[in-house]
């Protein structure tokens, strides 16, 4: 076997018993109905699962379907849209796990490799490479949902809320959304934003945070400007859209500006950013600079609880 399948097929067995298929079933005429179906894995022995926000959060009543064919209840423990999450809960022990992994060490054009059921054929299997890090997607329902990762790995319905996984078998990512008609471009939650909420969906069932309404990418600033400004980052945010009647719209801030310091310190990737908009951050100003058309200019933005 040549160097690179044995990779992708050594990191797929370390994980294939811990993903998991769900069905989504509706009350129809006093009748539970299949209303749909998608991915999720197990992320601790005592049955905790990811898996997708779009994947469960109309449904009556959800199956999990594990690897050797028992089906479990699932029980909804807690949901967030803004960055289409959800953790289910199955009452029984002694299940495989997924390994973890940092997405912050992730490479652009690194392999990653993406499992799941999708159209219901259970535990398909695909690889490619990153192809981006720290984007924000607007997802179906509107929301922005930040620091995604995006690939060429094939997904199609069912792959939803499946493991993202590097070459080394750890999960780096959740699998979330596709764009439609066009080839090639596939999105994941990154797994760093996904530990950093997974306490509150499971305490509290629900997250709250604040934030500032920007559509971001992270991007490599170049030397030049790193040594200009004496910079202490390697890295920049890209602000690709400001959402209307924002904090960083009321803030001034423009399409095409890069945020570099956010409260006192270098934005190292997209996820710094992400954790430090906590439900503490609303109503503060925060101390902001921005590079604007080859200037560093300072700023204050002053985020603020989101309400839907």
């Amino acid at each position: 076997m040549d160097t690179y399948s044995k990779t992708i097929v050594d990191a797929v067995e370390r994980n294939a018993n811990a993903v998991v298929k769900i069905d989504v079933e509706n009350l129809h005429k006093e009748e539970y109905v299949q209303s749909g179906s998608g991915s999720g894995f197990i992320i601790s022995s005592d049955g905790y699962i990811f898996t997708n926000a779009h994947v469960v959060e109309k449904a009556s009543r959800i199956k999990v379907m594990l690897p050797d064919g028992r089906i479990e209840h699932g029980m909804l423990l807690g949901i967030d849209h803004d960055t289409d999450l959800a953790v289910l809960k199955i009452y029984s022990t002694g299940f495989d796990t997924v390994t973890i992994g940092d997405s912050n060490l992730l490479k652009i054009g690194q392999i990653v490799i993406a499992i799941g059921n999708p159209y219901g054929f259970q535990h398909s299997v695909t690889a490619g490479v990153v192809s981006a890090l720290g984007r924000t997607l607007r997802s179906r329902n509107g929301r922005l949902i930040e620091n995604v990762i995006q690939t060429d790995a094939a997904l199609n319905p069912g792959n939803s809320g499946g493991p993202l996984i590097n070459a080394e078998g750890e999960v780096v990512g959740i699998n979330t959304a596709i764009i439609q008609h066009a080839q090639g471009m596939s999105f994941s939650v990154s797994i760093n934003t996904a530990k950093e909420i997974a306490g509150q969906l499971i305490k509290d069932g629900k997250v709250i945070r604040s934030y500032i309404g920007l559509m971001i990418q992270e991007i490599n600033l170049s030397p030049r400007i790193i040594n200009f400004f004496k910079l202490e980052t390697q890295k920049g945010l890209l602000i690709t859209q400001v959402v209307p009647n924002s904090p960083g719209n009321q803030a001034g801030l423009k399409e095409g500006d890069i945020l570099v310091h956010f409260d006192g310190t270098d934005l190292l990737n997209s996820h710094d950013l992400f954790k430090r908009l906590d439900r503490n951050m609303n109503g503060k100003k925060v101390a902001i600079k921005i590079l604007r058309r080859g200037r560093i200019l300072d700023n204050q933005v002053i985020p603020r609880i989101k309400t839907s």
